[in-house]
């Protein structure tokens, strides 16, 4: 089992900000499984390596 204790929580506010998108858009990513999250009561929490991978991920050339 991984050690918690240096794993950082984002609310999906905070995301939002650093992602520079809604809300509504970092739900949806969540519930589509290309953001992982863990669900406390009736909020998500998002690992900040998670967000970290995501911003790096390279963009798909769309034309």
């Amino acid at each position: 089992m991984p050690d918690l204790t240096d794993v950082r929580f984002l609310t999906v506010a905070e995301v939002a900000d650093i992602m520079r998108v809604s809300k509504m858009t970092v739900y949806r990513l969540v519930h589509a499984g290309e953001l992982p999250a863990v669900r406390f009561g009736r909020s998500y929490r998002v690992p900040q390596s998670a967000v970290d991978e995501l911003v790096q991920r390279p963009v798909a050339d769309v034309g």
